[in-house]
């Protein structure tokens, strides 16, 4: 089954859900139809909520340190859940149930194109609000959809080549950047093994647990073992230390990791720090939101005008408070 499919029909359970509880209260509690229904809206909102209330909870668990400067009050807690609530409301639930994978050819475009690569139980749809920006930008792209579902992450590295030869050939581009959140930054790191020496112009990740996360303990499939980690300081699952193991500093140095102290799925957070790659560490962004925040939007922009003076080579860095509203502004200016 793929994402768009089961999305659809986890939908029509919410909706059969609403039905049910809406025609209880007409019969039991004397509700106008419109009150039971808006009971019947409030219900599942609210389970979804403390869906994502206790990813909070679990991440905590196991978090690593937070530095100072990206500590949060709690106001700034509360912007947190109410963003990443939002943004998984809005792409579960409107986004990737639509979502087919899609190919734009910008022919005047002055960068490499762009492979855009999902993360576990997710589809294109992802992406719904990076591809705009990438068009204002004139910048050819192209989305795909992992399948299966809970399919091995090796197995997921063929279906990137085909994109990526497709997307070359289209272009006539002899390098892609590939832009990948969560899992599909290690489904990237597993191409870029297997095929992609001489492919790749720049890596991108968003959140992915590069050294594992706790909460791949609570996943099923395959690709979930792959993403695991045995405790906040304990090792990372053999698949991905042997993946570290088969990169040098030149494969690392083509690659940049984007990632949040407040990550609510990859948690210890910090394992998303990978050594030898350009690490860009922000603040009070969830998991999900990762996808659609305007500071991580703008820093994955940036990244791509980079690539206009030549390899962005490794770093360690942070965007936060007035640098990473600079970069945001300066990514919602014209192009």
């Amino acid at each position: 089954m793929r994402a768009r499919h089961l999305l659809q029909l986890i939908l029509l359970v919410q909706a059969s859900a609403v039905c049910a509880i809406a025609a209880a209260a007409v019969h039991w509690l004397d509700a106008a139809i419109w009150q039971g229904v808006l009971l019947g809206l409030a219900s599942v909102a609210l389970v979804r909520l403390l869906i994502n209330a206790n990813n909070f909870l679990l991440s905590a668990r196991v978090a690593s340190p937070t530095p100072p400067a990206f500590r949060l009050g709690p106001l700034a807690r509360l912007r947190l859940l109410a963003e990443e609530f939002a943004s998984s409301m809005l792409v579960t639930s409107w986004h990737m149930p639509r979502a087919r994978p899609h190919t734009r050819i910008h022919p005047d475009s002055a960068l490499p194109p762009v492979l855009l690569i999902h993360g576990y139980g997710c589809n294109s749809g992802y992406w719904a609000n990076l591809v705009p920006l990438l068009d204002a930008a004139r910048i050819s792209h192209a989305t795909l959809d992992l399948a299966p579902l809970t399919g091995d992450i090796d197995g997921y590295a063929a279906q990137i080549q085909i994109s990526v030869e497709q997307l070359c050939a289209q272009t006539g581009a002899r390098q892609v950047v590939i832009v990948a959140h969560s899992m599909g930054g290690l489904a990237a790191r597993a191409w870029l093994r297997a095929f992609g020496k001489g492919r790749l112009a720049r890596l991108i990740t968003l959140g992915s647990p590069h050294h594992g996360t706790c909460l791949a303990a609570f996943g099923i499939g395959l690709n979930a073992a792959q993403m695991r980690r045995f405790g906040r300081i304990g090792p990372a699952c053999d698949w991905l230390r042997a993946l570290a193991a088969s990169e040098d500093a030149t494969t690392r140095g083509l690659i940049t990791s984007i990632w949040s102290h407040h990550d609510n799925i990859v948690s210890p957070q910090d394992t998303s720090a990978l050594e030898g790659a350009r690490n860009l560490a922000l603040g009070g962004v969830g998991h999900v939101a990762l996808g659609s925040n305007r500071r991580v939007l703008a820093a994955v922009m940036a990244e791509l005008d980079r690539l206009r003076s030549g390899p962005a080579g490794p770093l360690i860095s942070t965007v936060t408070g007035s640098r990473a509203a600079a970069v945001a502004k300066a990514s919602a200016a014209p192009r």
